[in-house]
């Protein structure tokens, strides 16, 4: 069978968006489903979205928010806002699903390509890539044509032949002799002015990488955030899409 993957990241608890994106994904005909990490932090349901994720057999890099809120950790170095949550979600989780937090690998090459959350010259350090040329430090440690990333929470593709370039694309083919850093945006909390949920399809045997964008309640997310007593500013910001 033919793979058609749905890479999805920085899910952040938010288990309306998670929900829609995989409807979508597999009315697309996705038969196999790969995250960049971040599955929990920021919204009221990282156990829900755990779960999906694990029965999805979805294969996982570990993201900052996964990391620290499965280690217990000092979070001085967090901004507040982010540290309060972090310490709320420790609390939500079983030790099962803790742990199956702290097993998750920095990076994983998958069927030819590969995942990581941040960056893979120090992934453990969780560099935020921008530019071009912080992308270009990162293909100097990318062994495959095509790599997938999150952790900006904005969609945006990095391709490197001669000199790097930095493009907004929703379908790209991939083509021999050049490299591919792509960031999947965010499911869960997307940051560049688009309240929709984003994730990619990357249909393998046909080298193609299509980045969608896609409508869920909002307001639902928004009133579970409220309920649990989080930080207003992060049913806000969801509408924002910043």
């Amino acid at each position: 069978m033919d793979k058609k993957y749905a890479i999805m990241g920085d899910i952040h608890g938010n288990l309306e968006a998670l929900e829609t994106v995989v409807k979508d994904a597999k009315e697309q005909g996705v038969n196999s489903f790969v995250c960049v990490g971040d599955v929990v932090g920021y919204n009221a349901n990282p156990a829900e979205c755990l779960e999906l994720i694990k029965e999805l057999k979805c294969v996982t890099v570990r993201g900052n928010h996964d990391h620290y809120c499965s280690h217990d950790e000092c979070l001085d170095d967090f901004h507040p806002l982010a540290a309060n949550v972090v310490d709320w979600t420790r609390h939500q989780l079983t030790p099962e699903q803790i742990e199956w937090l702290r097993q998750l690998k920095m990076v994983c090459i998958v069927d030819g390509f590969t995942i990581v959350h941040s960056t893979l010259d120090m992934p453990e350090k969780w560099g935020y890539v921008f530019d071009t040329l912080e992308a270009n430090a990162n293909f100097t440690y990318q062994s495959t044509s095509v790599c997938f990333h999150g952790h900006t929470h904005v969609p945006i593709v990095y391709e490197r032949q001669d000199v790097v370039r930095k493009e907004a694309l929703t379908k790209l083919k991939i083509t021999l002799g050049k490299k591919y850093f792509i960031n999947v945006g965010s499911v869960g909390q997307p940051r560049d002015g688009d309240p929709r949920s984003a994730y990619a399809i990357y249909d393998v045997k046909n080298k193609l990488v299509e980045l969608r964008r896609l409508s869920y309640d909002i307001s639902k997310t928004q009133e579970k955030i409220r309920k649990v007593h989080l930080p207003e500013r992060l049913a806000k910001r969801l509408e924002a899409g910043k």
